[in-house]
């Protein structure tokens, strides 16, 4: 059973897929045919001056592309805005990949789109046949087989057991033509040899200080909560105990009661020591693994929480922990200001990728230069060589989308 739910989750993840590169193609198809009518008009001079409006055109489309495939595998870095002047640009390395890939990929991403689309709705209609097939006039026969005369039920289910093979081929060949669809991307929209290397430089140099960004926020706030709530605690029951200590004589019901609220004070400061330690690396981690963590996360949430973690084998200790703050965060987002009434958590593990999704119904239009933790949620995982998409439009639904590195 869950080899099959795997392969159904594939296949309709192929087909997503398969979608989006289909709206990519459309996109590079209108971007070469303005390419080459602009090239065509500067034979003649009058396309020179649209000529850098229409390579940032195909830069646009090209970045679209880019983002699409990081989203599901290795991320393809965006080169930038295109260089100013004509005879600039054309020397760039990335618009001249670019102008082959919009060549290559509005055929190859059309084609393998529509033949994608092609599988299930074929398959939809051809299944259903025998329901319908009465208001279809026998003569006119079944749809892919119009030759073949449609006189009763039995002639209109053995035309439905097409819909099957349908079925079958989307099953075995929407994946292979999603890579496909795929390649023109990965060939030529990644950087050209020797500007990767420059490029990853200057991710790391980036991400390193984001590191240090964060490092540094978090020791802020484990000092604030150990001054405002630890050492708090921890004067008064130094200024309670020496209260019951000079009242032990003259009063002992009054130090008794002393006694109590110094306990008290220092039940609490243990308590808020505890949640200073969980915050740096929780021990339910080390106890009870992530997806034991994070189903302790979703039972206490005040929203109805769904969980669904997928991770066969454990990751780094700091990659788990940065998924468990992730997730803790999204949730008290959630509960203070989505007006949510469900939240689904998915965690799952592919492609050397820890994949973290948190999902609400509330009322959306959450926006980081807000505030309500977005942008500490992103320096943490960016700090990690990690990627964070968040889509929250007025209405709703927000869906938050976090990939963190984890290994082969």
């Amino acid at each position: 059973m869950a080899y099959v739910w795997g392969r159904v989750r594939t296949v309709v993840e192929a087909i997503a897929r398969l979608g989006g590169g289909l709206g990519t193609a459309v996109l590079a198809l209108g971007a070469l045919l303005w390419a080459v009518f602009v090239a065509l008009t500067c034979l003649v001079g009058v396309g020179l001056l649209a000529a850098p409006g229409a390579l940032r055109v195909v830069r646009s489309v090209a970045d679209r592309e880019r983002a699409r495939l990081s989203r599901r595998g290795t991320e393809i870095p965006e080169p930038g805005a295109v260089p100013a002047g004509l005879r600039a640009a054309l020397r760039d390395p990335f618009v001249r990949r670019e102008l082959g890939w919009v060549a290559l990929h509005s055929v190859t991403g059309l084609v393998s789109g529509l033949l994608g689309f092609a599988f299930p709705l074929n398959a939809l209609q051809d299944m259903t046949f025998p329901l319908w097939y009465r208001w279809v006039p026998p003569e006119d026969g079944a749809p892919g087989v119009w030759w073949w005369r449609i006189d009763g039920q039995s002639e209109a289910f053995l035309a439905g057991l097409l819909g099957v093979g349908w079925l079958l081929a989307g099953v075995l060949f929407s994946p292979a033509l999603a890579r496909f669809q795929d390649w023109p991307g990965r060939w030529l929209l990644s950087p050209p040899p020797g500007v990767d290397l420059s490029l990853r430089v200057a991710a790391l140099t980036a991400t390193r200080a984001a590191a240090l960004d964060a490092h540094a926020v978090e020791l802020r706030r484990i000092e604030r909560s150990l001054h405002d709530g630890t050492q708090n605690r921890l004067v008064a029951v130094n200024v309670l105990l020496g209260a019951a200590r000079r009242a032990v004589r003259r009063d002992p019901d009054r130090a008794d009661e002393i006694l109590g609220r110094a306990q008290d004070a220092a039940e609490q400061a243990l308590g808020e020591l505890r949640t200073v330690v969980r915050g740096i690396l929780p021990p339910v981690l080390d106890d009870r693994g992530l997806a034991g963590a994070l189903a302790g996360l979703a039972g206490s949430c005040a929203v109805p929480c769904r969980l669904e973690v997928d991770v066969a084998v454990r990751c780094a200790a700091s990659v788990e922990a940065t998924a468990y703050f992730v997730v803790a965060e999204a949730l008290t987002n959630v509960v203070r200001h989505s007006g949510a009434g469900q939240v689904d958590v998915t965690v799952r593990r592919e492609r050397g990728r820890l994949l973290v999704t948190v999902q609400d119904d509330g009322h959306g239009d959450a926006d980081e230069a807000r505030g309500s933790g977005l942008t500490g949620i992103r320096r943490r995982v960016e700090a990690y060589d990690g990627r964070m998409g968040l889509t929250s439009p007025p209405g709703g639904p927000t869906r938050m989308d976090v990939e963190l590195p984890c290994g082969s």
